[in-house]
């Protein structure tokens, strides 16, 4: 299994970081995708990736961080793309839900940094909460099929999807796949089960049967079976499916 968007450079592992990757990889996690929101975080990423080869990181800022965009942002985004353990930019987006940064300033951090990222050859990791149409029209208009890239915890709707897909988009789901049935269920009827991620966004959005607690990327086996119980589809063809797709976008190996 693949947890494709998770933040152990959050302060929450500060004290365990190095025992949660351990339970990881026990657990049958054989690969580990850690954004950054900021450089600072985008370092701790690096440090983590260089200890344990299953990580790898996406760089950038995401939009809550937007204010911090600068020159001096994407100099240090320039210099660490050659870094082998750097597969995308990210995490970045739109956050219309939050009052948490201008939204002018969300808008021109996301619009640099899809430019940059194409410019780069590189995929991204968006996030977008309450700015789908915002979001995909950036996706469109920054042409960035060839390179593709994921809607982290998609939370539109069926028609969302399918337009994010036509943009060359996969699409992944978090812990609370395992939550009962929403929204996502429509969209898992619309979009090709080839497009689809696992994460867990860790440490938030734990899953049944650990929510209300630390989130963590052993728990993306929950994830797993929710998404295999949707789909109708037996779990190895799930772990097999989204291991794929995580590969074909990151690098990571499809089996451990």
């Amino acid at each position: 299994m693949i947890d494709s968007h998770c933040h152990l450079n959050a302060d929450d592992y500060r004290d365990d970081v190095d025992d949660v990757v351990a339970r990881a990889e026990a657990a049958g996690v054989h690969g580990i995708l850690v954004p950054g929101i900021g450089l600072d975080s985008c370092e701790r990423a690096l440090e983590i990736a260089a200890r344990h080869p299953i990580v790898k990181v996406a760089v950038g800022i995401h939009p809550h961080e937007a204010l911090s965009w600068s020159d001096l942002a994407e100099r240090k985004i320039r210099e660490w793309v050659a870094l082998p353990e750097v597969v995308a930019v990210g995490e970045i987006g739109l956050d219309f839900y939050r009052d948490w940064c201008p939204f002018d300033a969300q808008r021109r951090a996301y619009a640099d940094q899809l430019r940059l990222a194409k410019e780069l050859g590189l995929p991204v990791i968006i996030h977008d909460r309450n700015a789908h149409e915002e979001v995909l029209g950036g996706l469109a208009a920054a042409d960035l099929a060839e390179l593709g890239g994921v809607l982290h915890c998609f939370s539109g709707g069926p028609a969302d999807a399918e337009r994010a897909v036509g943009l060359g988009f996969h699409l992944s789901f978090t812990g609370t796949l395992t939550f009962g049935k929403g929204k996502a269920d429509r969209v898992l009827k619309r979009v090709p089960p080839t497009v689809l991620l696992l994460e867990t966004d860790s440490p938030y959005m734990a899953p049944v049967p650990h929510r209300g607690k630390r989130n963590e990327p052993a728990f993306v086996a929950h994830v797993a079976e929710a998404l295999a119980e949707k789909l109708d589809r037996p779990i190895a063809e799930v772990h097999e499916m989204t291991s794929r797709a995580a590969s074909r976008l990151f690098g990571f190996d499809e089996e451990p």
